[in-house]
């Protein structure tokens, strides 16, 4: 077998293997993984290319190292998910980095975190002083979570007193100009009423990129050549 040949067969198998396991060992964000998850993402990454590229060698071998790695990653998740020793174990638990406005040293080098990285992480979650955080901690993901004081938390409707509506979810009822009659029926509408809806703007159906139905039963269309009003120039006699 030619050389580009073998490399196209072996990286076609690696590709399918690998969705096959990615989709065992389910989804997760990057920012979601713990450290083992990475190392293994890492690893079954490179297993693949060698796989796909390493013509001298045995390539079923690093089939059985992929799946044997996509194993051992599958039978600690199932650990974890039974036991939180195991959980805590590999995951670590979450850190305490502020608590009543004041920071915890100790711990912020612990997870080998500098104050400048402490502050960045706060004004992305709109806390920019330290007095005004009840709690901020480092979840297993790394992700830190804040928790303002009372005090400086946004109002909300009960702290009004008032009753926040229920809310339902937007749907989606075109999609590419094609319309989504179950989507539609879901947001209890149907086509007759998007012809309405289409015709108020002067719109065709094909036109339209997506359409989305909110909550309260409003239409919102997205187009696929949006045309802006722009001023016009001023005239000088």
């Amino acid at each position: 077998m030619a050389d580009w040949l073998e490399v196209a067969v072996r990286t076609l198998v690696a590709v399918s293997v690998l969705f096959f396991l990615t989709k065992l060992l389910g989804k997760r964000q990057v920012s979601q993984l713990s450290l083992f998850e990475y190392i293994t993402g890492i690893t079954i990454g490179s297993l693949a290319a060698y796989i796909s590229l390493d013509l001298e060698s045995e390539w079923h071998l690093g089939l059985v190292s992929l799946i044997v790695w996509s194993g051992v990653s599958f039978g600690i998740e199932w650990l974890q998910l039974k036991s939180k020793r195991v959980r805590d174990f590999v995951d670590s638990r979450a850190t305490v980095l502020i608590r009543n406005g004041k920071v915890l040293e100790d711990n912020l080098k612990k997870e080998r975190l500098t104050a400048d990285e402490l502050m960045e992480q706060l004004r992305l979650k709109s806390a920019f002083k330290i007095a005004d955080v009840e709690f901020a901690i480092m979840e297993t993901s790394g992700e830190i979570n804040v928790l303002l004081k009372d005090e400086h938390q946004p109002i909300t409707l009960k702290d009004l007193g008032k009753r926040p509506r229920a809310q339902r979810e937007p749907l989606v009822v075109i999609s590419d100009g094609d319309v989504l009659d179950d989507a539609l029926a879901t947001a209890g509408k149907n086509r007759k009423w998007l012809t309405v809806q289409l015709e108020k703007k002067g719109l065709r159906q094909e036109q339209v990129y997506l359409a989305q139905v909110d909550g309260s039963g409003k239409i919102h269309f997205d187009l696929y050549d949006d045309k802006l009003d722009k001023p016009k120039p001023d005239v000088k006699n």
